[in-house]
């Protein structure tokens, strides 16, 4: 397995799920098929393991190893390998760094310590702390995962720019703001700097409307499911074809519709059962406390596959006009 040197997170980037037994051990056989069907798809640039998709909370260290190095050995070949780091201390999060490289990762998309939600936006100085000590744990590129600031985890814009100041391995930021202004304000301003920073919205509720602001790439859980439409769409918008967009947008709605609707904590669990459906794996199986979901919106999800016409052998390409 060759590590992709000098990789530089852009373009359509999904993040895959994990398949797990009914005794929520790991399905590795379930794991790799969903990652080569993934992997497949025209027009990605790279896949993201060890992610909120995959359910990395529910994760301990050597699973997460075993996780990406059987990644590595399916499809790390053909794409690069984005490794989530997701660690409530920064001396974990660098050990966790150190193993992505070691294990063939080309990249880091790190996760804030949710230690930092008690006002961590107050202290600074801390989540240049938690970078730094990654950074030196390792030469990958790091992608930097911006939550909303409601949340308590997110990054004030002026402790946002020291970060990419003083941190030069952060190459690209994951944007969750959640507020357009937001939002628009980043993409502006990271794309412009001396040292270009890449905006890689993951607003996949409203991917259209995020990508017409001018971000240059994507990274989205949904993409276990809808990856195809996310680079149609993508380089829709890319080539300015608005009728292209707004067609492949018409049908990503009903599966954004149904994908984010509350609770969010199940949008991942939500993909899960839609690879059932389309029988890219054969349990929808999650780790406590994510539960099954009730028949009724098991239901529902199959009836937004069907409005958006996305059939159990794959994606139905959009007629040409």
């Amino acid at each position: 397995m060759a590590r992709f040197r000098d990789f530089v997170p852009s373009g359509v980037i999904p993040a895959t799920l994990c398949a797990f037994n009914d005794d929520f051990s790991i399905n590795e056989a379930q794991t790799r098929r969903h990652l080569s069907h993934v992997a497949a798809t025209r027009g990605i640039t790279a896949i993201t393991v060890n992610g909120h998709a995959s359910e990395v909370h529910a994760c301990n260290f050597e699973e997460q190893q075993r996780i990406l190095a059987f990644s590595a050995a399916e499809i790390g070949n053909k794409l690069p390998l984005i490794n989530g780091i997701y660690a409530e201390g920064s001396i974990e999060a660098a050990r966790l760094a150190k193993m992505a490289e070691k294990e063939g990762a080309s990249c880091l998309l790190v996760f804030p310590p949710n230690t930092m939600i008690a006002g961590g936006q107050l202290r600074p100085e801390m989540a240049l702390t938690h970078f730094k000590r990654i950074a030196d744990a390792t030469d990958l590129p790091i992608i930097l995962f911006q939550y909303p600031l409601t949340t308590g985890l997110g990054y004030p814009f002026d402790t946002l720019m020291k970060l990419i100041e003083q941190v030069p391995s952060i190459r690209a930021v994951k944007d969750w703001s959640a507020d357009p202004m937001t939002h628009e304000k980043q993409i502006r301003t990271l794309q412009s700097l001396p040292r270009p920073v890449t905006l890689l919205t993951t607003h996949s509720a409203w991917l259209m409307a995020s990508l017409t602001m001018g971000a240059n790439g994507l990274l989205s859980g949904a993409g276990s499911v809808v990856a195809d439409l996310q680079v149609e769409l993508f380089e829709a918008v890319k080539a300015k074809d608005l009728a292209k967009a707004q067609a492949v947008n018409d049908r990503l709605y009903h599966v954004q519709q149904v994908f984010y609707a509350p609770p969010f904590l199940d949008m991942h669990n939500r993909m899960k059962e839609c690879l059932v459906m389309l029988n890219r794996m054969d349990r929808a199986v999650v780790r406590p406390p994510l539960m099954k979901l009730t028949d009724a919106e098991i239901a529902r999800l199959r009836a937004a596959l069907k409005a958006a016409k996305i059939e159990p052998d794959g994606a139905v390409k959009i007629a040409a006009e």
